[in-house]
């Protein structure tokens, strides 16, 4: 199993209930919606998930791409969106083959630390060249290398507090510690940057990038990103 296959298939260690999912995705889509530069705006939210509330940021610019490679997430995605003339659903190579310079804004939100660093630069180097000029690449969710999986137990419990799951927040720590997401975190590994690490390596794939006051989602203790190519 890798990160794909395991996010492809419902899982209760994901989100400990329904509840949880959508406030999740809900919070997602509000913060990425306000980064939107203008209702003129080609969007792209590559590896979005399951993202429930992806209309929220459809209804403020032109288009939006969903970019998801677990193809069971997919079909998913197609099948919620389909009457939705302004958004689209792809694969990862079908959204590398789009336009050079045809896209104002990319999203990649907690999705680099499943990626090596080598992969990370890849998707950079392709997200560079779609990206117009004056466009925004958005990188979420950044994880430090100091205490994250404390952070993220505490962001998490906070967040079913504030939301009206906390029991559910508690039983799903607990499960997850027996869940193949804790086999495959021990396997696989998951990759960390500082903040001085995330801006160099953001400089030397060819943009200007400065830290976002706010990071994308519930988890405070974590990073995002907003960087225009150079």
């Amino acid at each position: 199993m890798d990160w794909i296959s395991f996010y492809d298939f419902k899982h209760s260690v994901i989100y400990v209930n329904g509840r949880h999912r959508d406030v999740h995705y809900e919070t997602i889509a509000q913060d990425i919606r306000a980064l939107v530069p203008s209702p003129a705006a080609v969007v792209m939210d590559y590896g979005c998930g399951e993202a429930t509330s992806a209309a929220l940021v459809a209804a403020a610019c032109q288009h939006l791409t969903l970019v998801e490679a677990a193809p069971n997430v997919r079909a998913a995605l197609r099948e919620r969106f389909a009457s939705n003339p302004k958004m689209s659903v792809m694969t990862p190579d079908e959204a590398a083959a789009q336009p050079a310079g045809s896209v104002d804004m990319i999203v990649l939100h907690s999705v680099a630390q499943y990626l090596t660093a080598a992969e990370l630069d890849a998707m950079m180097a392709t997200f560079k060249r779609l990206l117009k000029p004056s466009g925004t690449f958005v990188l979420g969710d950044i994880v430090p290398p100091q205490l994250a999986s404390v952070w993220a137990a505490l962001s998490l419990l906070q967040f079913g507090a504030a939301n009206g799951f906390f029991w559910a927040a508690v039983g799903g720590l607990i499960r997850i510690l027996l869940s193949d997401y804790f086999t495959l975190k021990k396997s696989h590994g998951l990759s960390h940057y500082t903040e001085a690490e995330m801006l160099a390596k953001l400089r030397a794939a060819g943009f200007a990038p400065q830290r976002a006051a706010h990071n994308i989602g519930h988890n405070q203790h974590r990073m995002t990103f907003l960087s225009r190519p150079v």
